[in-house]
């Protein structure tokens, strides 16, 4: 599936990779494994409750987090992911 990043996932994520520079090749490694299956096993995809209904959550590694939703292309009407946020458990819920 594409993605699409949005404004704030951008800005996360060179937040976060300025903090803690060796987590730069785990969010990479998540995002190519969630953009070829958005469920595999390893990424402990889960659906969100709440404020959150309707987007999804992966893990990059124990702590960090990339909240996302299952769209459609409006320009090819295919199903992509767009990624929201990402960061610790704390930050992104």
């Amino acid at each position: 599936m594409k993605l699409f990043w949005s404004k704030r996932f951008v800005r996360d994520f060179k937040r976060l990779i300025r903090q803690n520079p060796s987590l730069h090749f785990s969010v990479e490694t998540t995002l190519e494994n969630l953009s070829q299956n958005c469920f595999d096993p390893s990424l402990k995809t889960h659906k969100l409750k709440g404020d959150l209904e309707g987007c999804w959550s992966c893990s990059i590694d124990y702590s960090n987090r990339i909240i996302f939703e299952i769209v459609n292309d409006p320009n090819s009407n295919e199903r992509g992911i767009n990624l929201l946020t990402l960061g610790s458990h704390d930050q992104v819920y």
